[in-house]
């Protein structure tokens, strides 16, 4: 029997459970087809794919730069080069950050950290119980699991509703809402002289990412990821399912008319929505542990809207769990 089981193959799952499997047995467990989480990799065919979540990881603490600047001595990560146009006048510009990805999709971090764990993914958590020390889970498959030590990474949320009857602490009883992302993946004729992003000030479109320009692939479209802005999202991600169509086509006409690429044929376009995209607010923990009944917390929202939050609060929360 594993000691620990880990819900979540994000940053701070895969984190949490590399450093918890060098003195324990760990289990992890995910919905999703791989490894990830908001930094997973739309892979279309071979190499060829999008970074429909996280776009690149910029290092603000000593800590994550150093452990970035190791991947990329392993050529796990790089830095992401070329022309990055900044139309945003609402926000600064940092240019000492570098923009960080991965090698062959932004879900290399974690496919570093998770290569040595046992891993189950499209396996959903229904409800927990906790029962004579133990803690037993309910999948939407129908199975059941039992273990000693539960660490959950799932969005604020989600959270909530799985654990409220088992977390006593005041930040469970936050009304927090986490903001929303509308991500639309298009192909369309290569253009030699295109930039790497863009980053708009538009009530609609926030980023536009050239996925050809990360140099992973070679493909004889133009792939550019085009994320909206949070309020947009807000607002229409609950109908997203059904109005794909209708919300890609807004964003892609908004991605010509703002980027001043002339207007061509949508070759293919995939749309995914982010319902718990981000938190900006942080609270005043940056994990939860309770040593009595063995249930630990991290995640990005503790700190905030940041890759590097969901690493930072992994980090921590293996601090209060080595005590």
């Amino acid at each position: 029997m594993s000691n620990f089981c880990i819900i979540g193959s994000g940053i701070s799952g895969s984190t949490i459970a590399n450093l918890l499997n060098k003195k324990h047995s760990v289990i992890l467990f995910d919905k999703a087809r791989g490894p990830g989480g908001r930094a997973s990799f739309k892979r279309i065919k071979g190499k060829i794919g999008f970074d429909h979540g996280t776009q690149y990881f910029s290092p603000k603490t000593k800590e994550f730069k150093r452990f970035t600047k190791n991947l990329i001595k392993k050529k796990i990560l790089k830095v992401w080069g070329g022309k990055h146009i900044f139309l945003n006048s609402k926000k600064k510009e940092d240019k000492k950050h570098l923009k960080i990805i991965g090698r062959n999709g932004n879900n290399d971090i974690c496919k570093y950290l998770l290569k040595k764990i046992n891993c189950n993914y499209q396996s959903e958590l229904k409800k927990i119980y906790y029962k004579d020390k133990m803690w037993h889970l309910l999948f939407e498959n129908g199975k059941f699991r039992s273990f000693k030590n539960l660490i959950l990474t799932c969005p604020y949320p989600q959270l909530k509703k799985l654990s409220r009857r088992f977390i006593k602490n005041p930040f469970l009883k936050k009304s927090i809402k986490m903001d929303a992302n509308i991500t639309t993946m298009i192909a369309i004729k290569r253009n030699k002289k295109s930039n790497s992003s863009y980053l708009y000030e538009d009530p609609i479109l926030g980023w536009a990412g050239n996925e050809n320009s990360k140099k992973r692939f070679k493909s004889k479209y133009d792939l550019w990821t085009l994320q909206s802005t949070f309020d947009w999202a807000n607002k229409r991600i609950n109908k997203n399912k059904n109005n794909k169509k209708k919300n890609s086509k807004i964003m892609i006409d908004k991605f010509f008319n703002l980027s001043n690429i002339k207007k061509t044929k949508i070759h293919y376009s995939l749309n995914h929505g982010w319902k718990y995209s981000s938190n900006s607010k942080s609270f005043k923990i940056k994990s939860y542990w309770d040593s009595k009944k063995r249930l630990g917390v991290c995640a990005d929202w503790f700190i905030g809207p940041r890759l590097e939050s969901g690493w930072l609060s992994a980090q921590d929360l293996f601090k209060k769990i080595s005590k």
